[in-house]
């Protein structure tokens, strides 16, 4: 979960206003859910590599290991950019609710963000 650590690297919030994080990657991705059972994250990871498993024997892009296409196709489905309403000075999230960063890599490098505030 990196609503935090977003939210430190960003000015304060406006009153009112839309908060829209990009993510600058086609391995990883970026969504909202939930933030106060770290067992989600071990489920959402287990369900993801079931759906998109490594080594399948059709793919072709491979060049940077068995990973690779697997984290592309999952980033997809996830996607990269959200919109979450700021409400008096606050991101208006759900009481269970964080962002997360996706990481699809086995050994994914550091990931880079860009948020953009609307008032």
């Amino acid at each position: 979960m990196v609503t935090e650590l977003i939210l430190r690297e960003v000015d304060p919030l406006p009153q009112d206003g839309l908060f829209h994080v990009f993510i600058k990657h086609t391995s990883a991705a970026i969504c909202i859910n939930e933030n106060a059972d770290a067992s989600v994250r071990t489920d959402f990871e287990s369900i993801f590599n079931m759906i998109v498993p490594e080594n399948l024997p059709f793919l072709e892009h491979d060049l940077e290991g068995p990973d690779d296409m697997p984290a592309h196709i999952k980033a997809a489905m996830i996607g990269a950019s959200l919109s979450i309403p700021i409400v008096r000075g606050r991101l208006d999230l759900g009481t269970w609710q964080g962002i997360y960063l996706c990481e699809f890599r086995n050994h994914g490098g550091a990931r880079k963000l860009t948020a953009t505030i609307y008032s």
